[in-house]
């Protein structure tokens, strides 16, 4: 079948089979020390300490696998605890226009995957980054329509997942077409977790990462997959997203398209980063801390902020990463942002619960019309003696467009798998190895160095 004839997801698969240049391996290992330091900060969260407790009864033979914090483990368990905890403090990576986050559900795969397959250090970047371009052309695909309903980093993660284990296990094209179409067959998890406490959210990333590596495994084998899952009558497109871009799955690019995800300097939910920096730069603006009074803060931004983001009162840690008011409010009382900022206690600080009763969000068509190719913000803060000061942002820091260097991203690291118990001796070992891995070389180090984190207590 020529390459016009053939299904998206076959297309797709032959764009996954070019070789991997060294500058997207650098990006690569840049992404695992962010996914490793999230996944090292979420040790602290309940849903760590559920998921521990569940891996360590049901444990049987160790297997090959690293489970963080739990030890050596089967491939169905690692995924299951490290595909869920990359996600939980809401710092994981993004692409903006696929509006999703590929490393919670790519990088768990690609590092389980070679602990089992016997990979080195360019088999595991080499296999993150087949699994973010997967992920992103299938995300940006699917759309803002898929979004309104579906969580996208759950549908395409799942493409991702498929792709980075087809990586490392070798499958050619047509084996790696059968997989993503296996795994396409299982939809992402719907929004409605969003309006309630519950952690589902994270537990989509590691249904995706489990369900991507089998679809893979099982194509080893020789198991079919269907190859229209995308574009077929009763395919995901149909089913899921009325507006998507088929085109947007096979489009040519200039390079991989790992080099167009965003970072997260803060702990909140992506859509109030331009706020969050927007404030700041306002607040930057002033000559001195004169002791005025903030009377109060107008926020313009995208409407899917809005809907994601609109939350005058959050109570719990949840709520309030996804709460504009929140996060500016935390800001003018306490300063830079900090995940101490982001809990129970912070919510009902009464010094944090006044002021955002001082914040008034709305919709700017502007930044409406950017998005997702953009995530915009502006602010006015209206001071007590009658001055206004303002700032906008079409990007956020850790954007392309202003990316975090290479120590801010390390220091985002350090700080977060402090936050979850982890010494920073062991932190920044971690970080020199995976720095390391850009070189080849075995996973030997960095599997032993894993091995040591123990649950936050």
């Amino acid at each position: 079948m020529t390459v016009a004839a053939s299904s998206l997801v076959q297309q797709l698969a032959l764009l996954l089979q070019r070789p991997v240049d060294m500058p997207a391996r650098q990006r690569a290992a840049a992404l695992l020390v962010d996914w490793l330091g999230c996944a090292l900060g979420g040790l602290r969260s309940p849903l760590a300490a559920q998921l521990q407790t569940l891996l360590a009864a049901g444990a049987s033979a160790p297997g090959p696998c690293t489970a963080v914090s739990v030890g050596a483990r089967t491939i169905h368990d690692a995924l299951l605890l490290n595909a869920a905890l990359g996600n939980v403090l809401e710092m994981d990576d993004v692409h903006r226009t696929a509006i999703l986050h590929p490393g919670p559900v790519v990088i768990p795969v690609a590092l389980a995957a070679c602990q089992q397959a016997g990979g080195n250090g360019h088999d595991l970047l080499d296999a993150i980054v087949r699994g973010y371009e997967a992920t992103i052309r299938i995300g940006r695909a699917l759309g803002t329509s898929h979004y309104r309903y579906w969580h996208p980093t759950s549908t395409a993660g799942a493409f991702g997942a498929a792709a980075a284990a087809a990586s490392v296990l070798g499958l050619d094209a047509g084996q790696t077409a059968d997989a993503l179409g296996t795994a396409g067959s299982r939809t992402g998890g719907l929004w409605q977790m969003r309006h309630e406490d519950v952690p589902t959210k994270s537990l989509h990333n590691a249904q995706a990462a489990q369900s991507g590596w089998q679809a893979a495994w099982l194509a080893s084998a020789g198991v079919r997959g269907p190859l229209r899952i995308l574009e077929g009558e009763q395919g995901l497109f149909a089913a899921t997203a009325p507006q998507a871009d088929a085109a947007a799955v096979t489009a040519p690019e200039a390079d991989w398209l790992i080099h167009a995800t965003s970072l997260k300097p803060w702990p909140a939910c992506r859509h109030a980063h331009p706020a969050i920096d927007a404030l700041r730069d306002a607040l930057a603006t002033r000559v001195a801390d004169d002791g005025v009074a903030i009377a109060s803060i107008h926020v313009a931004t995208y409407a899917e902020a809005l809907r994601f983001c609109d939350r005058p009162e959050p109570v719990t840690a949840l709520q309030a990463k996804f709460s504009l008011q929140h996060a500016l409010a935390a800001i003018c009382v306490r300063g830079t942002p900090q995940l101490a900022d982001y809990t129970e206690a912070a919510c009902h600080d009464a010094a944090i619960a006044a002021f955002r009763q001082r914040v008034v969000v709305a919709e700017d068509a502007g930044c409406s019309a950017r998005f997702p190719q953009h995530y915009g913000a502006s602010v006015q803060l209206q001071l007590a003696d009658g001055r206004v000061l303002s700032a906008s942002r079409i990007d956020a820091w850790g954007d392309p467009e202003q990316p975090m260097a290479t120590a801010d991203i390390d220091a985002k690291a350090l700080a977060l798998a402090g936050w979850g118990g982890v010494a920073d001796e062991l932190a920044d070992a971690l970080i020199v190895q995976v720095r390391a891995l850009t070189e080849g070389g075995t996973l030997d180090a960095l599997n032993e160095l894993l091995l040591r984190v123990s649950p936050c207590r």
